[in-house]
């Protein structure tokens, strides 16, 4: 095990993941995201000591400094869910996968990306019911690029081509779904499909299988809860994209395992 990947991975991904909350905040809202940093309740500037991941919002007690409104748990939440996945990532790749070298930092640096999209969208989809092309396409564009890099860098093609064939399945299983029911799957959840089947394409079938139905599981037990609880009826808009991305990362980490259990246990092993 790489201590010091690992170590790097996390504390690149507190930052990332401080670029993450600025992603979910300033896109729908149509700001640009190159502009300084500030805060949201009286844009006063946020100066540098103040924007440390994770431990300046413990030091400001989860204040402002200047106008003393709070500033959102959700902040430090995804900054460290960020560096938690980063640092995973550092791990998983050698370790489960089996790449080292540069193939393994390009197949990192890809799934990297993955999780960092997944979490902004997360929580745009949330928020706004949307998931913006300005990040399904890079991340499309992204993973293809670093993935083939990957492979001339010493990692199976086979998995390339796999990949692809993800792509295709996952966006055409969630094209149909929207044909026969056009009002329980909106067009973004179909792009978005394609772009998670890139990844767990990559991994392979198991992670593959695994991904697409966990989505459904875990989007249709909410949904099951909500109305149970009285909290939404069947006709209630919930967003599926927070699922979907969830389902896929269920079959990032667990796939393989789960989809050896499931033929063990059906005696095809």
């Amino acid at each position: 095990m790489n201590v010091l990947l690992i170590a790097f991975g996390g504390l690149l991904g507190l930052a990332v993941g401080s670029f993450v909350n600025v992603v979910a905040y300033r896109l729908p809202a149509r700001i640009s995201l190159l502009g300084p940093s500030q805060c949201p309740s009286c844009a006063a500037p946020v100066r540098a000591w103040q924007n440390v991941p994770v431990l300046s919002w413990l030091l400001l007690r989860g204040r402002c400094r200047n106008c003393r409104n709070a500033i959102g748990v959700q902040y430090p939440i995804v900054e460290a869910l960020t560096g938690a996945a980063f640092a995973t990532l550092a791990w998983f790749v050698p370790e489960v996968l089996g790449l080292g070298g540069a193939a393994g930092v390009l197949v990192w640096a890809a799934f990297s990306w993955f999780a960092a999209a997944s979490l902004a969208l997360t929580l745009i989809d949330l928020g706004t019911f949307t998931l913006p092309n300005r990040i399904v396409l890079p991340t499309y564009a992204v993973g293809l690029v670093l993935l083939t890099a990957a492979c001339f860098a010493g990692a199976p093609w086979a998995d390339l081509g796999r990949a692809v064939i993800g792509v295709v399945a996952m966006f055409a299983s969630y094209w149909l779904i929207r044909l026969v029911r056009p009002d329980g799957m909106g067009g973004g959840d179909v792009k978005l499909a394609g772009m998670v089947g890139l990844f767990l394409g990559w991994l392979g079938w198991g992670p593959l299988a695994v991904g697409w139905l966990a989505a459904f599981l875990l989007g249709g037990g909410w949904g099951v809860a909500l109305i149970a609880s009285g909290k939404a009826t069947r006709s209630t808009a919930v967003p599926f994209g927070p699922w979907l991305l969830a389902g896929a990362w269920v079959g990032v980490l667990f796939g393989q395992w789960i989809g050896q259990a499931y033929v063990g246990l059906i005696g095809l092993a």
